[in-house]
């Protein structure tokens, strides 16, 4: 490992964690997004992530894989005065859930500040071991 390794790997926690808030403010944003019930709802997007194994090339951390898109059929609601309602007054919803998107912002904010908070102390440790050498 590395002197500086930490900083990678800490990097991607930051990188997957900004990941998974973007992906999670969008699924809050679009929560009331209403299409007919002949089109698709929105789709939640929930980020795939790997621990990644360290080796030669790499120190190791954390890696986004891929978006997983949540159901397309969504929720049927009755809303009869909305311009999109279909004859029985019916239109579509997301199926997202705002207790779970707060509970995963949550937890993705806290990851996102513990690996910065990781960066900054190495940093200020780097630097420290720096002043060592000029004194």
């Amino acid at each position: 490992m590395g002197a500086f390794d930490i900083l990678a790997i800490s990097g991607s926690g930051v990188n997957l964690n900004r990941t998974w808030l973007d992906s999670i403010s969008d699924n809050i944003a679009n929560i009331n997004t209403v299409r007919p019930t002949s089109e698709a709802a929105y789709q939640a997007r929930y980020v795939e992530a790997q621990a990644v194994s360290p080796d030669a090339a790499q120190p190791g951390g954390v890696a986004v894989t891929g978006i997983s898109l949540g159901s397309a059929e969504g929720r049927l609601t009755y809303q009869p005065d909305n311009p999109m309602a279909d004859a029985q007054g019916m239109v579509r919803m997301p199926d997202v859930d705002l207790s779970e998107q707060m509970s995963q912002l949550i937890m993705a904010q806290r990851g996102y500040q513990a690996n910065l908070s990781v960066v900054q102390r190495a940093t200020d440790a780097y630097n420290a071991a720096l002043q060592i050498g000029k004194g």
